[in-house]
């Protein structure tokens, strides 16, 4: 519960740093802005919301990792929800107004965090899992998604190391198989999601590994 706290604290605070113009620069997402991004860490942000006040009366079915759904095809920006993100994001006109509403709902998604239970059971995507196990998993998706934001803004924070280590360590649980020690915590996270090509040499280093990425996570 903590580490969900401390690893959204630090893109709210990433988000809020953001100047006009780095609203409008690449991210590490295909296909969008960093405009886009927020505006889809605003759903993500009403997801946390929803998530937490839909409780199930059944045993959990999903832990943190197994939450995550491993796909096959990266994601191009033309699915239709993720054009709809767009759309959306340039429905705001202003980066500012993007912000005040990601911040509204954001800060209000932590204050839920906070005060939930972690042994409550909630359901989510035909899902049940513990609170403590949902906000874990999001631990995972603010993390990829920090990296996603500061992809091409070389001077903005970083997520925090812990947040990077226990994802790294989700990671590898989803995919079976530990990443090299010689790769950092940022690295195994970008190669092994995709959003890095993995050099020729760390081709060698990873070895079968290799074959099973990038990891697509849905």
């Amino acid at each position: 519960m903590d580490l969900f706290s401390r690893s959204w604290t630090a893109l709210r605070a990433a988000v809020a740093e953001l100047s006009d113009e780095d609203f409008a620069q690449p991210s590490g997402c295909s296909g969008w802005l960093v405009r886009d991004l927020v505006c889809h860490l605003i759903i993500d942000a009403q997801d946390v919301l929803i998530t937490l006040a839909t409780p199930a009366e059944t045993e959990p079915t999903r832990n943190a990792v197994t939450h995550w759904d491993v796909t096959e095809t990266p994601p191009t920006g033309d699915d239709p929800l993720d054009a709809l993100i767009v759309r959306l994001a340039a429905a705001y006109e202003q980066p500012r107004l993007l912000e005040l509403h990601f911040d509204d709902v954001s800060s209000a998604a932590g204050r839920a965090a906070v005060l939930c239970d972690p042994s409550l059971r909630v359901s989510t995507r035909d899902q049940v899992l513990t609170a403590g196990d949902y906000l874990c998993a999001y631990v995972l998706e603010w993390t990829l998604h920090h990296l996603d934001l500061i992809a091409y803004l070389p001077d903005a924070a970083a997520p925090p190391a812990e947040g990077l280590a226990r994802s790294r360590e989700m990671l590898e649980q989803i995919s079976g198989a530990a990443f090299p020690a010689s790769f950092s915590d940022k690295d195994s996270l970008l190669i092994g999601t995709g959003r890095r090509a993995p050099t020729d040499a760390e081709k060698a280093v990873l070895g079968e590994l290799a074959e099973e990425l990038p990891l697509i996570l849905g």
